[in-house]
């Protein structure tokens, strides 16, 4: 993935980023204060805002093979099972029910797979939109904020899938969040942004 020459004006604030290259599968993390403009780069990296000027190169990426979730995920009206499916079915994608089953275990889902979603705690959906976004194997997935305020298991939870679904599918994960210990956990690179504008990676 390849930024080039990105730039941004939302009201008062100015996003202006000259590169920002990431070459190879893996984690990285991004961060910033509030208003640094990492939530900004981000939806233009997923295509969620397209930029004043300058280019996102995904390298061959579709946006079919392309992930964002957010500290505040969107729920369906319907099950969990079919909340956690939408995304196989969007992209027209051949699933089992065993591989299915798996992941409403993973985040212990199981007995309630024919729930309402929109009835879970805000926890518990944070965990079926992280489900609903690495189920369909994207290569590029954004994660902006989504684990914070979380408690330490489930935390743990989440860092150890994030680790087994990257290294499973090589794909590259970007992490923006304020956890540094998190953040040092699981990056193999940090890059930080301030004032608009992409500082040195650490």
């Amino acid at each position: 993935m390849i930024v080039s020459n990105v730039k941004k004006n939302l009201g008062d604030f100015s996003l202006c980023v000259d590169t920002f290259v990431v070459s190879h599968p893996g984690i990285y993390g991004l961060i910033g204060p509030n208003g640094s403009g990492k939530s900004t780069l981000a939806k233009i990296i997923t295509g969620l805002l397209s930029p004043d000027s300058g280019t996102v190169d995904t390298e061959g990426l579709s946006a079919k093979d392309i992930t964002y979730l957010s500290r505040k995920p969107y729920i369906m009206e319907d099950t969990v099972y079919n909340n956690l499916v939408y995304p196989l079915k969007l992209r027209n994608m051949k699933f089992e029910e065993n591989e299915i089953a798996a992941f409403l275990d993973k985040m212990k889902f199981t007995e309630r797979r024919n729930q309402r979603a929109k009835s879970l705690s805000g926890g518990e959906q944070q965990k079926l939109s992280f489900l609903r976004a690495v189920i369909f194997k994207p290569k590029l997935i954004v994660v902006d904020e989504a684990m914070t305020a979380m408690d330490m298991e489930s935390l743990e939870l989440f860092e150890n899938t994030i680790i087994e679904e990257q290294e499973k599918e090589k794909s590259i994960w970007i992490i923006i969040s304020h956890q540094m210990p998190h953040i040092n956990r699981i990056c193999k690179k940090i890059y930080s942004m301030f004032d608009g504008k992409l500082m040195t990676d650490i």
